[in-house]
């Protein structure tokens, strides 16, 4: 009798959350946004949702995108690979928003005495000598092509030659000068605060690169019902309180 009870409840109550599970959404996103979407995607799964991260360089993402991964969503760390998919007709257009801002700094590990000021020359020789400054490769991570606009608008990319390295994503350039393995690096604001191993030596001039926006969008081929309610809750205004907890802009 109690074996049947038990089949009576499950079959009434469990097996329906079994065959009616959502289905997960897998959101495509640039490197610097993986603390703050891990706590969003977090909180959206405990409010039935099932979404998972996968985090690199919006180059390398959008290469997966077009070579058939199942990204249900894309948050590109620049406009210029949401552009490339806008082209492929690979998004839905309508859904194509500028979801947060960021900002570009130079920073080094917290040990290091190193102060600069971008608004007077820089004598990056003297304070590097032989060491590394590491960026983003400007090809594929947007975080390096600020990089690039900058340094070159301030005049100092073609000195800086022999003194750089690049790094596969923002967070691998992140890493190399937490570890010490850099003396210098460029990243985004977001991604020094989330560091504590490392310290700001100054922020670049907005005027120096591009806007640095992120904007969001949604698949077409993967456009369906799971994730438009995922993507609805990523532009919502409790979402945005997460993005501010990390530093990013409205």
């Amino acid at each position: 009798m109690k074996k049947l009870l038990l089949s009576a409840i499950f079959i009434t109550f469990l097996l329906p959350q079994f065959l009616f599970a959502a289905e997960k959404v897998t959101v495509f996103a640039a490197a610097s946004t993986t603390n703050m979407m891990d706590e969003v995607l977090a909180l959206y799964n405990k409010k039935g949702g099932n979404a998972v991260g996968s985090y690199g360089s919006s180059g390398a993402l959008v290469k997966q995108i077009e070579s058939g991964a199942p990204a249900g969503i894309f948050i590109s760390a620049n406009q210029n690979w949401m552009d490339k998919l806008e082209k492929s007709k690979m998004i839905e257009n309508s859904t194509r928003k500028n979801l947060v801002k960021n900002r570009l700094v130079l920073i080094t590990h917290k040990k290091n005495n190193i102060t600069a000021d971008f608004s007077k020359k820089i004598d990056f020789a003297s304070i590097l000598k032989n060491e590394k400054l590491v960026i983003g490769a400007p090809e594929s991570v947007p975080a390096g092509e600020y990089a690039k606009q900058a340094f070159t608008k301030l005049g100092y990319w073609s000195s800086l030659q022999k003194s750089i390295v690049t790094a596969a994503n923002v967070r691998d350039a992140l890493a190399f000068v937490s570890r010490g393995e850099a003396l210098l690096g460029v990243v985004f604001a977001t991604d020094a605060i989330a560091d504590k191993n490392v310290k700001v030596v100054a922020e670049f001039p907005a005027n120096t690169h591009d806007d640095i926006s992120y904007p969001i969008a949604v698949i077409k081929e993967n456009s369906g019902d799971e994730v438009k309610k995922l993507y609805n809750f990523l532009i919502s205004d409790e979402a945005k309180k997460i993005y501010k907890k990390y530093g990013f802009g409205a």
